[in-house]
C-alpha cells in the first residue's frame, strides 16, 4: 500500500486548530501532521472504495480461517502469497496429506470447500485436529497452523511442545450466550491489571471460571471499575507474560475454553466492570510450527523480510503495516474480541516499539518536537494505530484505548480528526520508575517534593494518562515490588498484627500508603494497580521455566495473606479500597488537573487541591507538625475524609476525625484561603468541604 502525499498542506484534518491551539510547539509540524492525517485518510479511503468500508473490512474471521456453511459444509480461506500449494489435512481425513488440496485464488489467496457428510453432518467435527500443509516456494511440505485459529492446546508433553489447532465448533446448548449489557465508559478509570494464570493461590494455571467465581468479587469490593486482562491471546510459552503471541485469534487455552472466558466477561459486565484486553500488535512469537513466522514459507507474509522484520530485543516478529492483508489481520483481530468475546476496551502493547524504526532501544526521547516527526517515526505503524483507534471509537464511542509509550509522542492521545493517534489513555510509564529509583538510591531525607510533583504533573495537556506507582513490570522477577523495597525480608517475619513494633514495616506500610495515594490523587486522569499489589503481596512472579524447576510457587497470588484477620496486609487492602471509594465519590481523577500549592524540601509537605478535595501529605521520616497553615481555593468548613494513619489502615490513630477546619480569609501560598492542620510524620490526610 503506497503511503504518500503530493502535497501535505492541502489536506484537510478537521480539527487541526483545535490541536495547534492546544499545544502551539506542535505549529512547525504542521506539514507533518497534515501529511499523517492525509495518509489515514487515504487508507480508509482505499478500503472504503475496494472493501466496502472498515465496518466490513475488519470481519475478516467472518470469511478467512474455517467455517461450517449453512448446508454442513466446510469453507476455509487462506492468504499465503508466496505459497506454491496449501492443502488441509487433520482427523477428518485421516491426515491425509494431499487429498484436500486448496484452489488458489488472487492477490495470494487460497480456498477449499468441503462438502457435508452423505448424512448431512459437518465433515470437521468439533475439537478435531486440523492443519495446513503448505508446499513452501523451496518445494518442501511443511505443516502450519490457520492463522486465524479460534482455539489451540498444547498437546501432552511425549508427544512435543508445538500448540495443536482444534476446531472449535461447539453445537449451540453448549455455547455461552451474553446476558449482561456492556457497561459505559467510566468517566474516572480504575483499572486492575490482571492476569487469569496468576489469579490462584494454588500451584497451578488459574482458570477463567476460578478467577469469575473468587477474583472478580475482590475486584468489585475494593472499588475499581475496570479490569485489563493480559496473556488473553495465546501464547505457546507461559513465562512470556503473553507477550509472544502465537495465535492472535485463540483465547488461550491454558485457562479454560473460549465458553468460559465469555462467562467470565459477562460476569464482570454484571458487576459494572469495564473489561479491557491487553492487545499485543506490535510484534509476533517467532514459532513457525505453531505461530504466524513463515505461515507461506517465506520470512515475510505478515512480517516485513529482512532485518526490519526483527526485533533485535525481544527476538520476535514486527508486522508489515503497509499490506493489506496485514491490516484485515489486524483490524479484523481487534474488531473478533470486541464481537465475539464482547471486551470493552484495549491496552495496546509496545507502542514505542511500532512508532519508531529504532523502536525505542537506547533512545532518550529528551522531549524535542524533532524526535517525534523525523525520519525515525514509521509512518506505517504511525498510520495503523490511527485506523485502529478510529474504527474501534466508530464502533463504539465508549470505546477505550490506552497506549503503552513512554517516548511522550505529542498528539498520541488526541483524536484522529484533529491530526492525534486516537488513543485515550496513555500510561504514565515515568512514576513507577521514579518511586523505584526513590527507595532504591535515596534516604528519605533526601527525597525532593519538587521532582516528586513534577514527575507526577508532568503529562501533555489534554492528553489523559493512567497513573499507577507500580505494574506487573515491577512485579516480575529480577525487580522488586514496593511493598518488597520497602519492606523486603522484614515482610516474612513481622507482618503478624501481634509481633513486636518494627521500624521497617511501620515505614513501609506509612509510605506504601501515601505513595499510592499521591500517585492516584496527582498523577494521571486514571489508575492502575496490578493484581494483588494493593496489599503489598510478598515476594516477586516468576512462571514456571527451565530456571525454577518449573515450580509455580511464584506464578500465584497469596490471597490467604490478605484474608488472615491476625496480618497487617488487610491494612494495606483496607486502605486501597478506601481510596477507590473516596475516588468514585469526588471523582477527582477526571476533574481536570490538580493545583499544588506546596511542595516544602525541609518540611517534606506537598499539599495540592483537587475535585473538591485538599491532600496532604507529610514525607519527613521523623518531624510531624501542628497548626501548619496551608492554602485552599475555596472558603468554608472542611473534614477529615481520610487519613492514612487510621487504624483500620494499620496507623497510629494519632487523628481525630471529628475535627472541623475552618479557612481563613487570608491568603497563603498563592490561594485567596488558608487553614492550619495537624499532620504527623508520614502521614497523608484527605480533607473536603462540608455542605
Amino acid at each position: 500500500m503506497l503511503l504518500s502525499i503530493d502535497d501535505p498542506m492541502k489536506v484537510e484534518v478537521p480539527q487541526l486548530d483545535n490541536l495547534l491551539s492546544l499545544d502551539g510547539y506542535l505549529k512547525p509540524f504542521e506539514r507533518e501532521i497534515r501529511r499523517r492525517y492525509g495518509c489515514f485518510r487515504k487508507v480508509v479511503d482505499q478500503i472504503e472504495k475496494a472493501e466496502g468500508g472498515l465496518e466490513k473490512f475488519s470481519r475478516g474471521y467472518e470469511q478467512f480461517g474455517l467455517h461450517v456453511n449453512p448446508d454442513n459444509s466446510i469453507t476455509c480461506v487462506e492468504w499465503a502469497p508466496l505459497a506454491q500449494g496449501l492443502f488441509l489435512k487433520g482427523d477428518f481425513n485421516e491426515w491425509n496429506k494431499l487429498s484436500h488440496p486448496f484452489k488458489k485464488l488472487d492477490y495470494g489467496k487460497w480456498e477449499i470447500t468441503i462438502p457435508a457428510n452423505p448424512d448431512g453432518s459437518c465433515p470437521i467435527k468439533h475439537m478435531s485436529q486440523v492443519k495446513v500443509g503448505l508446499l513452501t516456494p523451496q518445494d518442501s511440505m511443511e505443516d502450519r497452523l490457520c492463522p486465524w485459529a479460534t482455539y489451540v492446546l498444547q498437546p501432552p508433553k511425549p508427544e512435543g511442545t508445538a500448540y495443536r489447532h482444534h476446531f472449535w465448533n461447539p453445537p449451540p446448548d453448549q455455547r455461552y450466550t451474553f446476558k449482561h449489557p456492556k457497561p459505559r465508559k467510566p468517566l474516572s478509570l480504575k483499572v486492575y491489571e490482571c492476569h487469569i494464570g496468576i489469579g490462584t493461590s494454588e500451584l497451578k494455571v488459574g482458570t477463567y471460571k476460578e478467577f469469575a467465581l473468587n477474583v472478580l468479587p475482590r475486584i468489585k469490593k475494593l472499588g475499581y471499575n475496570a479490569i485489563q486482562i493480559m496473556a488473553i491471546m495465546e501464547h505457546a510459552y507461559y513465562a512470556s507474560f503473553g507477550y509472544q503471541v502465537t495465535s492472535f485469534f485463540a483465547a488461550s487455552s491454558r485457562f479454560g475454553t473460549p465458553e468460559e472466558l465469555k462467562e467470565l466477561i459477562d460476569t464482570a459486565h454484571s458487576m459494572g466492570l469495564y473489561v479491557m484486553l491487553d492487545v499485543v500488535h506490535s510484534h509476533a512469537s517467532k514459532n513457525v510450527l505453531d505461530g504466524l513466522n513463515e505461515f507461506d514459507g517465506s520470512d515475510s507474509c505478515y512480517f516485513h523480510g529482512g532485518s526490519r522484520g526483527t526485533h533485535s530485543l525481544w527476538d520476535s516478529r514486527l508486522f508489515n503495516y503497509s499490506n493489506w492483508e496485514v491490516l484485515r489481520f489486524l483490524l479484523s483481530n481487534l474488531r473478533w474480541y470486541l464481537e465475539e468475546y464482547k471486551f470493552d476496551g484495549f491496552r495496546f502493547d509496545g507502542v514505542t516499539s511500532m512508532l519508531y524504526h529504532s523502536h525505542g532501544i537506547g533512545e532518550g526521547f529528551s522531549g524535542n518536537y524533532n524526535e517525534y516527526f523525523g525520519l525515525n517515526v514509521d509512518t506505517e505503524a504511525v498510520i495503523y494505530l490511527m485506523v485502529a483507534n478510529y474504527m474501534l471509537h466508530l464502533l463504539n464511542p465508549d470505546t477505550i484505548t490506552i497506549a503503552e509509550e513512554v517516548s511522550g509522542m505529542p498528539a498520541l492521545c488526541r483524536p484522529v480528526e484533529e491530526g492525534g493517534g486516537g488513543f485515550d489513555y496513555r500510561l504514565a510509564m515515568a512514576i513507577p520508575d521514579t518511586w523505584i529509583k526513590l527507595l532504591k538510591e535515596q534516604t528519605d531525607d533526601d527525597w525532593s517534593m519538587g521532582n516528586i510533583v513534577h514527575i507526577l504533573e508532568n503529562r501533555r495537556y489534554k492528553e489523559k494518562a493512567i497513573a499507577y506507582a507500580e505494574s506487573h513490570d515491577q512485579a516480575l522477577v529480577g525487580d522488586k515490588t514496593l511493598a518488597f523495597w520497602l519492606m523486603d525480608k522484614e515482610m516474612y517475619t513481622s507482618m503478624s498484627k501481634v509481633s513486636p513494633p518494627n521500624l521497617i514495616i511501620d515505614r513501609g506500610i506509612a509510605l506504601h500508603k501515601m505513595i499510592r495515594l499521591i500517585t492516584n490523587g496527582l498523577g494521571g486522569e486514571g489508575y492502575l494497580n496490578f493484581i494483588g499489589n494493593e496489599f503489598g503481596h510478598p515476594e516477586w512472579l516468576d512462571f514456571p521455566r527451565v530456571g525454577n524447576q518449573e515450580s509455580y510457587h511464584y506464578a500465584r497470588r497469596q490471597w490467604n495473606v490478605v484474608d488472615d484477620s491476625l496480618l497487617k496486609y488487610q491494612y494495606l487492602n483496607n486502605f486501597d479500597a478506601a481510596m477507590n471509594h473516596l475516588e468514585e465519590k469526588y471523582g477527582w481523577l477526571h476533574a481536570g488537573p490538580g493545583y499544588t500549592s506546596t511542595k516544602h524540601e525541609g518540611d517534606k509537605i506537598i499539599v495540592f487541591e483537587r475535585g473538591g478535595c485538599v491532600f496532604v501529605f507529610n514525607f519527613h521520616p521523623n518531624k510531624s507538625y501542628t497548626d501548619y497553615k496551608i492554602g485552599v481555593g475555596a472558603c468554608g468548613k472542611y473534614k477529615m475524609v481520610l487519613d492514612t494513619d487510621a487504624e483500620e489502615f494499620g496507623g497510629h490513630k494519632l487523628l481525630d476525625h471529628n475535627t472541623e477546619f475552618l479557612t481563613s480569609n487570608e491568603g497563603y501560598n498563592n490561594r485567596p484561603h488558608s487553614l492550619m492542620v495537624y499532620i504527623p510524620s508520614r502521614v497523608a490526610i484527605v480533607l473536603a468541604k462540608v455542605d
